[in-house]
């Protein structure tokens, strides 16, 4: 063997025993699945209206036409392309017109303006709120139906198998929105993509709590990984808009699927996905866990605030193209301050909310995401957009980086320190967001209109608000602390100061009652 090949096996072998390379493979299995999230954001709705707008212009060409004189039109384009070059007549032309086409007055080719740059009067750009809503949708709601399945696997079979899987769906979701060319298709690749994530958030999440078990390191590394969730957000949008418009549709998938295979062949190298490794010890049961009140207000504190951005996706590039005759990529350009600020958030708060109280940060979170929200409607250009979204992200990341290692000091604190089935609970609520948010709000901006879309969840948001002050000291399980006790486990009483502001240890505690 060469000094190479053994310099790289020993690599390997570190690697496998490093819980910073295991917290780099997690932050880029999140940043690339959340890239794919939001890069059709600024695509779909452009595409969709364009692709249905091509296909009704292709049923007018080939339906009954006009009578024809000897000066025929040679070509007819689509009115939605904003100029027209055709020839004719004035009787044809004047024909054309009743069938909601554009024609010149002159026999040789020209070109014509369309009357407005902005589609706002159409109606069928309104009813764009409904299909993409459930598009969007779709990829939580399967990733809310697969994650009770998740959760309890990687109890039996270890995190690394599912976490190999979620890459493989990955890859080929991405390859399918590349090609895909009708709805169908689209809705399909959206969905398999909800598999893939229920495993990578899954089992990652539930990888990190296994190999930080100190409170405050666990809470940083989840921030550090939420910041790959952050940063994805924030590359997504613009990165596929930007290519959309000036490479084409199939650009920013390619290049993505290029991306997954890079992270796969670093899983496969380093996590040995082909060893089962199962959990030394059976977790708490996923009904169990969902009995517990506090699991409960944790989850629905990520639920309720991801509901507002998953709202704000599929309905703020239709609203920006109806009042401010938006271009496709200032539609992707918009998010950047939500994303900026929710990946500021996650790595302030992944460190300091240990110390202020994590309650306390997603109390505050929840507040500031409903006010941030109802503002989003009073813009009145893309700059006017900045603050309002800047404070849905920021407050996001309150919640997320705050939320997310609660879940693991409940599961510590309460049950038994199996983390798989609590972060299925997580994602769940995660999905619960994006899954409601864009199928029912698709459907109220269309009824009622945007404004009160985002009025509705932002008082969502604040009354939810007080119920994050029950997670100030939860209670330990007499069960819990007796077996922590008895097997004499100081890093994991040491986990219960994490929420309060006076720190107490349990050992302390049943010392002073003796």
């Amino acid at each position: 063997m060469s000094v190479t090949e053994f310099r790289i096996l020993k690599w390997l072998r570190e690697g496998r025993q490093s819980r910073k390379l295991i917290l780099l493979i997690v932050f880029i299995a999140l940043l690339l699945d959340n890239m794919l999230l939001t890069v059709v954001v600024p695509i779909i709705p452009s595409y969709l209206y364009a692709m249905e707008h091509e296909s009704n212009t292709t049923d007018l060409q080939e339906g009954p036409s006009p009578p024809t004189a000897s000066n025929g039109f040679q070509s007819i384009f689509s009115y939605f392309d904003n100029s027209t070059l055709i020839t004719g007549n004035i009787t044809e032309g004047a024909q054309l017109e009743e069938l909601g086409l554009v024609a010149t007055r002159h026999t040789a080719i020209s070109t014509t303006p369309a009357p407005s740059d902005c589609p706002k009067a159409d109606s069928s750009l309104l009813n764009e709120n409904v299909k993409v809503g459930l598009l969007f949708a779709s990829k939580a709601t399967v990733q809310l139906l697969t994650n009770p399945f998740i959760g309890p696997m990687t109890n039996r079979i270890g995190y690394q198998i599912p976490m190999f899987a979620g890459f493989c769906i990955m890859f080929l979701s991405t390859v399918m929105f590349a090609f895909s060319g009708t709805y169908t298709l689209l809705f399909i690749a959206r969905s398999l993509q909800g598999i893939g994530s229920s495993c990578s958030s899954v089992a990652g999440m539930g990888m990190l709590a296994s190999v930080y078990t100190d409170d405050e390191e666990r809470g940083n590394a989840m921030g550090v990984a939420l910041g790959g969730l952050a940063l994805g957000v924030l590359v997504g949008p613009p990165f596929g808009s930007i290519l959309y418009e000036f490479v084409g549709k199939t650009a920013p998938f390619l290049v993505l699927a290029v991306l997954v295979l890079l992270d796969g062949a670093l899983q496969l190298f380093v996590l040995q996905p082909s060893c089962v490794q199962p959990e030394s010890q059976t977790g708490t049961s996923l009904f169990t866990l969902l009995k517990d009140p506090y699991i409960l207000i944790a989850a629905g504190s990520i639920c309720f605030a991801n509901m507002a951005i998953a709202m704000l996706e599929p309905a703020l590039p239709i609203w920006m193209m109806e009042t401010m005759c938006s271009r496709q990529w200032q539609l992707g350009v918009a998010f950047i301050p939500a994303s900026i600020s929710y990946l500021i958030g996650t790595n302030i708060f992944g460190m300091l909310a240990h110390r202020i109280g994590r309650w306390l940060c997603a109390f505050i979170g929840m507040i500031l995401v409903g006010i941030s929200i109802i503002c989003v409607p009073f813009a009145k250009n893309i700059y006017g957009l900045i603050a309002p979204n800047f404070g849905v992200g920021f407050a996001i990341g309150m919640v997320d980086s705050s939320m997310m290692p609660i879940m693991g000091y409940l599961v510590d604190l309460r049950h038994i320190s199996v983390y798989g089935s609590v972060y299925a609970i997580a994602d769940v609520a995660f999905c619960m967001g994006f899954a409601l948010g864009p199928s029912a709000g698709g459907a109220i901006a269309k009824s009622i209109g945007f404004p009160w879309l985002m009025t509705i969840i932002g008082v969502v948001d604040i009354l939810f608000a007080p119920l994050c002050l029950f997670l100030r000291s939860p209670p330990a399980k007499e069960e819990k602390m007796a077996i922590l006790m008895d097997h004499n486990c100081p890093v994991k009483t040491k986990m219960y100061t994490q929420n309060s502001a006076q720190p107490y240890y349990a050992e302390e505690e049943l010392e002073n009652d003796e």
